[in-house]
């Protein structure tokens, strides 16, 4: 406790201007009225950030509902505030904002549509028949970060000051029932003091098309289906594996399809993308990286619904398969000197069961998941190496609602497999996530990233009021091969090795207070303490503590 307010001593307290954003939490309690069917149990996985929902009305002549979901209607996988459809989070507000269906204000009576101003860009009427009619979708977010000690030191800055701001705004064009488009645009600014990390294309972007897509769509073979085509970001997968980066200013989006299907109880996506290149930072210059693919298969089973402690549970079993193309930096490993890398080229193929839901009062998440493929060294001399990687990953909440602040307590646990960086020549053991696993899901600060990395800690959770919302994490770490490097995010690999004894790595509290203190506003603060093992300070790793808020506009 001591070191974390020694790191927060460091602060300028001229630092702490601004306010921040949190992907996370509903604007109000969700009140039902007695016609309306009660909703699935949302099965929730813990710390998985949650859109800001607006006060919005639901189309129902006898009552104004608040925090009003409106999205396609996926049945039983509207679970999860959505998540079990393969679409991101959507409660009001989602992730991908082309994922929102708000053709039901169209049967909303007009004197409900006046309580929210925005309401008259939501649904655009555009042929008398309402059958073409177009939304229009908006962000304006400003963040600010501290670090006193980056990267554990090892970023070249102390004390960094960053301030992000993210200008966001889309449009939604639906040409009848089965044909939509959708065109979003981004501008994204970067300042600060002692700032890093700002020439990568993920804070710093001219004016340019963020997503670019073009969707048909209906029911075939008694599913709802549809093919996605175009610039998009890609959610269905597990937060271990891969998210949206929405930790900075320019999400991580995709050049390519997806297709989809969605029966009563078994739903399909089939993918095949390439990143987007952010660079150069130019007006309308991003292109398309084909050294970097994310291709595959998801599928969901909702297994049969069942009653524990008298309340109704539901389970979800998914079955996947992700192949990862990437090279760069981010395909390097550790070489046989101490301090250096061997560069190259990978293929990740991963395949996966993910079980999850609620068990009467028990959010539940448990996934594994097989890494097969290989690295290609860049020196056309050294031989090929196969991949023998592996993550297992799991949670449980316990959630009582009916208690004051509705408190939910649990624990977190991760492994990712690690190798040997001294052996050269035989498998490669380290688990790989290339494309930025979800910063709120582990470490914040991206000090540690998910490779050769064991995590365990308790998580907690609390609604104090149903606009205000606190969240708590203490996860512990270790290596989980002493024979293999730490690993950084930013594809950073640190050079500690041969003189960094013992398997523990340190822990990092961290705490996530978020207001929606106005309808479309919210106001989230993070913070997060970095506390080291005996053994990574003697190697020269540095303690410090993390700040970061956000307050963040949406309509």
């Amino acid at each position: 406790m001591k070191r974390i307010l020694r790191c927060f001593q460091s602060w300028k307290s001229g630092s702490l201007v601004l306010s921040v954003a949190l992907s996370g939490t509903a604007w109000a309690a969700e009140q039902k009225s007695a016609t309306q069917k009660t909703p699935l149990p949302a099965a929730v996985t813990p710390l998985t950030p949650v859109v800001a929902v607006p006060v919005l009305p639901l189309p129902d002549k006898k009552a104004i509902l608040k925090g009003a979901v409106y999205h396609p209607d996926w049945n039983i996988f509207n679970a999860g505030n959505g998540t079990a459809s393969g679409f991101g989070v959507v409660n009001g507000y989602g992730q991908a904002r082309w994922t929102e269906d708000w053709s039901p204000l169209a049967r909303t009576p007009q004197n409900i549509r006046k309580n929210d101003w925005f309401n008259r860009l939501k649904y655009v009427r555009l042929n008398d028949s309402g059958s073409i009619w177009m939304s229009f979708s908006g962000e304006e977010r400003l963040r600010y970060i501290f670090e006193n000690q980056p990267l554990l030191g090892q970023a070249g800055k102390t004390n960094a000051s960053r301030v992000l701001l993210r200008n966001q705004y889309g449009a939604d064009l639906h040409l009848g029932e089965h044909v939509r488009a959708y065109a979003e645009f981004l501008y994204g600014v970067a300042g600060g003091s002692n700032t890093y990390g700002y020439q990568t294309g993920a804070q710093r972007e001219s004016l340019d098309l963020q997503q670019g897509i073009l969707e048909v769509k209906g029911r075939l073979l008694g599913a709802q289906m549809g093919v996605i085509g175009g610039r998009q970001i890609f959610l269905d997968a597990p937060v271990s594996l891969q998210s949206p980066r929405d930790l900075t200013n320019v999400q991580q989006t995709w050049d390519g399809f997806r297709g989809y299907a969605v029966w009563n109880r078994f739903r399909i996506d089939l993918f095949d993308f390439m990143q987007t290149n952010k660079l150069p930072q130019k007006v309308f210059a991003d292109g398309t990286n084909y050294n970097a693919r994310l291709y595959g298969a998801y599928t969901s089973t909702a297994l049969p619904a069942f009653q524990f402690m008298g309340q109704k549970s539901q389970m979800f079993a998914d079955l996947f398969f992700l192949g990862y193309l990437y090279g760069g930096a981010a395909a390097s490993i550790p070489a046989a000197t101490q301090g250096s890398v061997q560069k190259g080229s990978s293929r990740r193929d991963n395949v996966g069961l993910r079980l999850w839901g609620n068990v009467g009062p028990f959010s539940t998440n448990l996934t594994g998941i097989f890494q097969g493929g290989e690295f290609r060294p860049a020196k056309t001399s050294q031989s090929t190496r196969s991949v023998r990687a592996y993550a297992v990953n799991g949670s449980i909440t316990y959630t009582r609602a009916d208690w004051a602040g509705k408190p939910g307590f649990g624990v977190q646990a991760d492994l990712f497999s690690g190798g040997s960086d001294r052996s050269q020549g035989g498998a490669v053991g380290t688990f790989a996530t290339p494309f930025v696993p979800l910063p709120y899901y582990n470490d914040l600060s991206l000090s540690l990233t998910s490779q050769n990395l064991i995590g365990v800690g308790p998580i907690a959770n609390f609604t104090m009021h149903p606009t205000l919302h606190l969240k708590l994490h203490v996860p512990f770490f270790w290596r989980a091969s002493t024979q293999d490097a730490v690993y950084g995010g930013n594809s950073k690999i640190y050079n500690w090795r041969d003189n960094l004894h013992g398997g523990f790595t340190g822990v990092m509290p961290y705490t996530q207070l978020s207001w929606n203190f106005a309808p479309h506003w919210a106001w989230t603060h993070d913070i997060e303490g970095i506390l080291l093992s005996r053994g990574m300070r003697t190697v020269g790793a540095k303690e410090g503590a993390l700040y970061m808020q956000t307050l963040e506009f949406k309509f």
